[in-house]
This record gives C-alpha cells, sequence and structure tokens, in this order.
C-alpha cells in the first residue's frame, strides 16, 4: 500500500498543476475478458466506450485483441492490437488510432488479496487534423510507456460464498516515449481510481469506481476528466488438463 501512494505522489507530481486545467466529466463502460485456451496460451478481448457526462455522445471508443503467454509464478507475456476512435470537434468526427501493444504483467496474491503490476509498451498510429485544422488527416507516429498498479483488498463475502465484495484501488501513468507531434510533453496522463467491485465464482467481475484522469497536451491547457467507470470483467479458462 505504501508502495502505491508513493507511485501516485511521483506520478501526479510530474504534471506541474501551475498549468492551467479544464475540468470535465465523463461516463466509462468496458468489457474485458481473458480467455486460457491452453495451459500456456490464451488470448483477451476488450472493448471499451467512454461516454461525455449526459451519455449524449461518445468521447472515444477502444477496441483490443491481443495473445498471452502465461508464464509461472503468475505472469504472463501479452501483445496485440487496438483500434481506437476519439471524437474531434473541429472536424465533428471520430479520428482514428492504430495501436500496437506489447506487455509484460506480474500478479502477486496475499491473503484474499490481489496487487497486479503490468508494463506496456504501445507503438500509436494517431491519425490528427493539419495544422490548419482542416479535414485533411494525416497519421503521426508515437512511442508509449504505460505502468499500472492495481490493488484488490477483500472486504467480505456474501451469503452465498460463491459472490466476494472487494475494493479496488489503482494508478496507471502514460509515459511518452521520444519526440513527437502527438503530444510533445513526457507525462502523457495519469488515471486514478478508487472503486468497488463483485467478484463472481472467480469467473466474472464487476467493477463501479471513481477515476480522476489527467490528461495533459499540446495546448497551453490541459484536461482533468472526473469519470465514473463501469466495468465487466470475465477470467475463462477454456483449457481442461
Amino acid at each position: 500500500m505504501k508502495k502505491f501512494f508513493i507511485l501516485v505522489f511521483i506520478s501526479i507530481s510530474f504534471f506541474g498543476f501551475s498549468q492551467k486545467t479544464k475540468q470535465d466529466q465523463a461516463v466509462w463502460f468496458a468489457y474485458i475478458g481473458q480467455y486460457k485456451a491452453s495451459k500456456k496460451w490464451g488470448y483477451q478481448i476488450e472493448a471499451q466506450f467512454r461516454m461525455d457526462n449526459d451519455l449524449g455522445k461518445s468521447i472515444q471508443n477502444l477496441y483490443r485483441v491481443g495473445g498471452i503467454y502465461f508464464l509461472p509464478n503468475k505472469k504472463s507475456l501479452a501483445g496485440g492490437f487496438s483500434l481506437v476512435k476519439t471524437y474531434n470537434k473541429t472536424a465533428d468526427d471520430y479520428l482514428n488510432e492504430n495501436r500496437y501493444w506489447e506487455q509484460f504483467q506480474l500478479n502477486h496474491s496475499w491473503k484474499q488479496n490481489e496487487m497486479v503490476h503490468r508494463f506496456r509498451l504501445e507503438q500509436r498510429f494517431v491519425e490528427m487534423l493539419d495544422v490548419d485544422n482542416t479535414l485533411l488527416r494525416e497519421m503521426e507516429f508515437q512511442n508509449r510507456f504505460r505502468y499500472l498498479n492495481r490493488n484488490l483488498f477483500h472486504l467480505t463475502n456474501l451469503k452465498s460464498g460463491k459472490e466476494e465484495i472487494y475494493l479496488v484501488l489503482q494508478n496507471e501513468v502514460f509515459l511518452n516515449t521520444a519526440d513527437n507531434k502527438v503530444n510533445s510533453k513526457f507525462v502523457d496522463q495519469n488515471r486514478l481510481l478508487i472503486g468497488l467491485g463483485i467478484n463472481y465464482q472467480k469467473s466474472i467481475r464487476f467493477e463501479l469506481g471513481y477515476m480522476n484522469h489527467y490528461i495533459t497536451s499540446n495546448s497551453p491547457t490541459n484536461l482533468m476528466r472526473h469519470t465514473i467507470s463501469l466495468s465487466l470483467i470475465q477470467n475463462l479458462d477454456l483449457f481442461k488438463e
């Protein structure tokens, strides 16, 4: 727990809150499915729909697929592709991003609690408007590194004994690793989330939480988006030894 709060403090200290920050609200819906197809191999499917605060328009849609290689001691390697569509007010349309990613994940359990460390590299091809903000679009390349620290703290079991209620506390920091036109800042964004979850038979989770989403940009104004997050998470073992 101490290490987690140190991480949060360090990541937030990068932002430079002296810069003007705009406040906004959003609601995120997510489905994350991880399927174990054999002793060593699996795959994941993910879809996220990120709406504005009145659910009138989708700010961003994300679709992610990937393969997973399971290592001993609750470690895994993964890689895949993401398609991201982000709404742009100037164009009044969605701009595309093609994203390739690779990651290493380590899970650590103690008693009935769990901590996840996830390290992810991304190669982003982001569609942007030209310098005149016209409808002429061009692709810009960006490398980005992400570190997620996710903690699940057991609270109680329900009467049936099949459901567990737990506390979610996580932080993810995004760092740009080279010069680019997408975002020249070193810290791209930070996502700090606290919420509650229900774990059903250790295979299906439903989580509801508040996320403080801080986003930097090339413009003089950064964005702090107060977000309600709703997630359905499946971990299915299709492999029978």
